[in-house]
């Protein structure tokens, strides 16, 4: 069976390795600093094997030789943010981290796809792309399909339809500068523009903005992550399965959309390579101007994290 390793044991690596081995996607290598957490936690998940009725193998470490040859590694260790922190706040402790967890992964498993989950999102893909040394196909950020998870089910809500007839599209960094984008998010192939009003659909999109902080706020001591485990094994899938599925996810541009050097949320095709295109769609100019303006955010984190260095 093939290998994934998710770094970090919290509740969104857990749950990513609960699903990835429900799916029977691959056996799981969970890996986190604290001494038994990893350990519990996998085998906790090996004993529910019987019942969910798989056959996918969990393994919980410490020591990065047992994610030797890994053929995706979804990495989420970091600090996760508080209330009242802004995404900004976590950079420089995740930098450090996510640095020191790409380094160790590449030297075990040099021909994997890297899946960032860590926030600040945008940032930590610059801090794996730089330290991993890999090509732009195989580091790839998670957002877009959480982003867009979550308009999708804000417009299910909405109109009282399955879930599965959504398809929506966000574009851009993930956090407060995002680009939904409602001409191209439908429902049957049904616009949603011609179904809801555009106060509606404003109401929506500013909803799905604040999709991360409202769950904040909600749990006070933690944030999201049966949903953003959702999204990176959705992206796994993809890419064990070679589907070729389109998602929205953080790559890095050298051109398209008129953004280069900087890893943006755009309709990517996922593949047994990782990224294997980038689907440039038509933009008005409203829209364009708005991804512009998420970039420009994009490019104040990266600046950031130059001054770490």
């Amino acid at each position: 069976m093939k290998k994934v390793t998710v770094v970090g044991a919290g509740n969104v690596g857990a749950t990513a390795a609960q699903r990835i081995a429900e799916k029977e996607l691959a056996d799981v290598v969970l890996i986190d600093i604290v001494d038994g957490v990893p350990q519990g936690k996998a085998l906790d998940l090996n004993e529910a094997a019987p019942i969910e009725k798989h056959d996918a193998f969990l393994i919980g470490t410490n020591v990065y030789e047992e994610t030797k040859d890994s053929e995706i590694v979804i990495i989420t260790a970091g600090i996760p943010r508080k209330p009242g922190m802004s995404r900004d706040d976590l950079i420089s402790t995740n930098a450090g981290i996510m640095k020191s967890v790409t380094e160790q992964i590449v030297k075990q498993s040099p021909d994997a796809v890297l899946i960032i989950v860590s926030n600040p999102l945008d940032a930590m893909c610059h801090v794996a792309f730089d330290a991993s040394g890999f090509p732009k196909n195989r580091v790839i950020g998670m957002a877009g399909v959480l982003d867009s998870a979550r308009f999708r089910a804000f417009i299910a809500m909405e109109l009282g339809v399955s879930v599965e007839n959504t398809h929506a599209f966000v574009l851009g960094g993930h956090g407060d500068t995002m680009v939904p984008l409602p001409r191209y998010s439908t429902v049957a192939g049904i616009p949603i523009t011609e179904l809801l009003s555009k106060e509606r659909i404003d109401a929506l999109v500013k909803r799905t903005r604040n999709g991360g902080a409202e769950i904040v706020s909600l749990l006070k001591t933690g944030s999201a992550y049966y949903a953003p485990a959702s999204a990176a094994v959705e992206m796994a899938e993809a890419i064990l399965k070679d589907k070729k599925k389109i998602l929205p996810c953080a790559a890095y541009l050298e051109g398209e959309y008129n953004i280069s050097g900087l890893f943006i949320g755009v309709p990517v095709k996922l593949g047994k390579n990782g990224i294997e295109e980038i689907i440039e769609i038509t933009l008005t100019e409203e829209e364009q101007k708005a991804l512009n303006h998420s970039a420009d955010a994009v490019k104040e984190l990266v600046k950031i994290l130059k001054t770490l260095k």
